[in-house]
């Protein structure tokens, strides 16, 4: 029971990209530029963010100086998703897009967590894992015909 929480939150959170990829292109598609419409969608975020943390959380700002270097850039690739998305969903579609991102995102995961990437615990590559990217790689496959 105490598992349910993240799960309906990451369930959500799915739903929230599979929203947040055509509004973005289609913000694309409205201004003419995909930069443009990623900055206004990561501004958005933003202040979202940081009004949630203000009201809610309030950490104090001198404590974010105990993260690792690397730690810093995480911004950087949630940039590159949003515009990757948002050029690809119109010319791949939204199915296809997603698709290939959860492939290449448990690709990823599988791996890292193998070898402990980014201070993530070890967590052995078992035949059912391989089997379940491989699922949904041909996943991949099937949504392209």
């Amino acid at each position: 029971m105490q598992n349910l929480l993240p799960v309906l939150l990451t369930l959500i959170a799915g739903l929230c990209v599979a929203v947040q990829t055509p509004s973005n292109a289609m913000l694309a598609r409205s201004t003419g530029s995909l930069w443009l419409a990623a900055s206004a969608s990561f501004l958005g975020g933003t202040a979202l963010v940081l009004a949630i943390w203000a009201v809610v959380d309030r950490t104090p700002l001198v404590t974010i100086r105990q993260a690792p270097p690397w730690a810093w850039i995480g911004g950087f690739y949630g940039a590159f998703f949003v515009a990757a998305v948002a050029f690809s969903a119109p010319r791949l579609g939204l199915a296809l897009t997603l698709t290939l991102t959860i492939a290449a995102q448990l690709t990823a995961a599988v791996v890292f967590d193998h070898f402990g990437v980014l201070g993530l615990d070890k967590t052995v590559v078992t035949l059912p894992r391989i089997l379940g990217v491989a699922f949904i790689l041909a996943g991949v496959l099937l949504v392209r015909r």
